[in-house]
C-alpha cells in the first residue's frame, strides 16, 4: 500500500516472542546453519532473503507513495482512491487465507516470487492503460492485493524458519534499516524525477524502474532455496479460537480490527492530502523523508529501551498523542499542519505498534503446539488487520460522497483516527506486567 508508515506486514526488529527466544527451526536442519545462529552470524540464505526484501521495498517506496496521487490527478475523485484501496484491502486477505495451503503445504518460496512477480505486473498494467488505469481501479487493487499477499506472508514464515534466537534480531535490524532507508529516500528521488519531467512523463519512469527492480527481485529468489513444507493447512482452525470464551484471540482480533481501522485510510489519505494541499510530488517526497527519518529514530530508541513490563502505559500514551497530532487539522489542511501530524504519528506510533505487534506476535509463539500453526496464526492477525481496514475504507467512502466539507472529514479523520484507543483497551491485560513478565493467556 503507497504512503504507509503505518502499514505493519512484518514484526519490527524489537519483537521478541517466547516461540522466538526458545525455538529454532534450524536446531534440526543441518551443522552449518546451526553454527551460524548460534554464533549469531547470518546464513547465506538469510542474508539473500534480505535482499529480496530490500527490492520489494524500494520499489514500492519509489512508486507506492505516488499511484494515488496519479490517480487523482486523473480523476479528482476522492472516493475512486477508496474504492481502489478498499480492492487491495479485501482481495489481500483472500490471498492471505486461500494461499496459507500453499505455503504450509507445498513451495512457499513460489509464493514468495509470485508476490513480487505480481507488483511487477500491477505496475506493467498502471504503464500500458496510463489514463485509463481510473477505469480498472477494481482489478488494479485486487492485482496488489495479491502480490501483497503472496509475498508478505512467505516472507514471515521463511523469515521465521531461516533465522533463530541468536540471528533474529540482527535479521530485524537489517531488514528494518533497510526498509526505512527505502521510505526514506525513494519517494524523496521520485518527487525530484516527477517534478523535472512534464505532464506525466516523471510518472512512467518511476514506475517502469519500480516494474525493472521487481523483476530483478524475481530472479534474486530463485537462489533462495526450496524449504521443505511441514504439516497440514488447518483451514478455520485458527478462528474456531474466536469462539473459545476464554481465549486472548477474541480480545486480541478486535484489537486488530480497531488498529486496522485507522490504517486502512490513513495510509492513503495522508498523503493524498500532502499533495492536494501543495500540488507538489516535491513537497510529498520531502514530507515522506522527514517523517520516515523521524520514524526511524523514533523505533530505534523506543525499541531499545521499552520494557515488555511497560507495554500498557507505552500504549496508552502513544495512543493518546496520535489522537491529539489530529486536532490540528481543526485549524488548517495544510502543508504545516499535515507536517506536525506526520512528524508527531511517527514520535508516538511506536509506542503503540511495538507494544500491540510484540504481544500479538507472543500469543503466535506461547507454545509449541501455537508454533506449529504460524502459518493460520498469521493469516487469522492480517484477517483481523484487514476487517478493520475494510470497515475505515467503507465508512471513508460513504462520508466523502456523503460530504466533501473540510468539517466533515476532520470529523471523521478524529473518530478513525482514535480507534487505537479501542485496540488498547482490548490489549491491556494481555500484556505483561513486571510481576507477571509472560502474556496473559485468559481474558480479564
Amino acid at each position: 500500500m503507497p504512503m504507509s508508515f503505518e502499514k505493519h506486514y512484518f514484526p519490527n526488529r524489537w519483537i521478541k516472542t517466547k516461540d522466538q527466544q526458545e525455538h529454532s527451526y534450524f536446531q534440526d536442519h543441518g551443522t552449518e546453519d546451526h553454527e551460524n545462529h548460534k554464533e549469531g552470524r547470518l546464513t547465506k540464505q538469510a542474508i539473500l532473503l534480505l535482499a529480496v526484501h530490500g527490492l520489494f521495498a524500494a520499489a514500492n517506496a519509489l512508486s507506492g507513495t505516488f499511484v494515488n496521487v496519479y490517480l487523482w490527478k486523473v480523476s479528482n475523485d476522492l472516493s475512486l482512491i477508496g474504492w481502489f484501496s478498499l480492492s487491495h484491502q479485501v482481495v489481500n486477505i483472500l490471498t492471505f487465507w486461500l494461499a496459507g495451503k500453499w505455503v504450509k503445504e507445498h513451495n512457499k518460496m513460489n509464493s514468495l516470487r509470485l508476490g513480487v512477480g505480481l507488483s511487477a505486473v500491477f505496475y506493467l498494467f498502471v504503464l500500458l492503460l496510463q489514463k485509463q488505469a481510473v477505469d480498472y481501479v477494481l482489478i488494479l487493487g485486487a492485482v496488489q492485493g495479491m502480490a501483497a499477499g503472496f509475498f508478505w506472508l512467505a516472507f514471515n514464515v521463511v523469515y521465521f524458519e531461516i533465522t533463530g534466537p541468536h540471528d533474529r534480531d540482527k535479521f530485524n535490524g537489517y531488514a528494518g534499516l533497510l526498509g526505512s532507508g527505502a521510505g526514506m529516500f525513494a519517494p524523496w528521488i521520485s518527487g525530484i524525477v516527477i517534478t523535472q519531467m512534464k505532464a506525466t512523463s516523471g510518472y512512467k519512469i518511476i514506475f517502469s524502474i519500480s516494474l525493472i527492480v521487481f523483476v530483478i527481485g524475481v530472479i534474486v529468489s530463485f537462489f533462495l532455496k526450496k524449504r521443505e513444507p511441514k504439516g497440514t493447512y488447518q483451514w478455520f482452525d485458527a478462528f474456531q479460537r474466536l469462539k473459545e470464551k476464554n481465549n486472548p484471540w477474541r480480545r486480541t482480533f478486535l484489537a486488530l480490527m480497531a488498529q486496522g481501522m485507522r490504517e486502512g485510510v490513513f495510509a492513503f489519505i495522508i498523503g493524498l492530502l500532502v499533495y492536494i494541499a501543495t500540488r507538489n510530488e516535491m513537497k510529498l517526497g520531502n514530507f515522506s523523508l522527514i517523517v520516515s527519518a523521524v520514524a526511524l529514530v523514533s523505533y530505534m530508541f523506543i525499541g531499545k529501551y521499552l520494557k515488555p513490563w511497560n507495554r500498557n502505559r507505552a500504549m496508552f500514551i502513544g495512543t493518546i498523542f496520535m489522537i491529539v497530532v489530529i486536532f490540528p487539522f481543526f485549524w488548517d489542511i495544510n502543508y504545516t499542519t499535515l507536517l506536525i501530524f506526520g512528524i508527531g504519528t511517527s514520535i508516538f506510533l511506536p509506542l503503540f505498534t511495538i507494544p500491540m505487534t510484540s504481544t500479538v506476535f507472543d500469543i503466535i509463539g506461547k507454545d509449541n503446539e501455537s508454533a506449529q500453526q504460524r502459518v493460520e496464526y498469521v493469516v487469522l492477525r492480517e484477517a483481523g488487520l484487514n476487517a478493520g481496514r475494510i470497515l475505515g475504507t467503507l465508512i471513508f467512502i460513504l462520508i466523502i460522497t456523503w460530504s466533501n466539507k473540510p468539517i466533515v472529514l476532520n470529523v471523521f479523520l478524529l473518530c478513525i483516527g482514535s480507534s487505537p484507543l479501542l485496540a488498547w483497551y482490548y490489549m491491556r491485560n494481555l500484556m505483561p506486567t513486571k510481576s507477571n513478565k509472560t502474556i496473559n493467556i485468559k481474558q480479564k
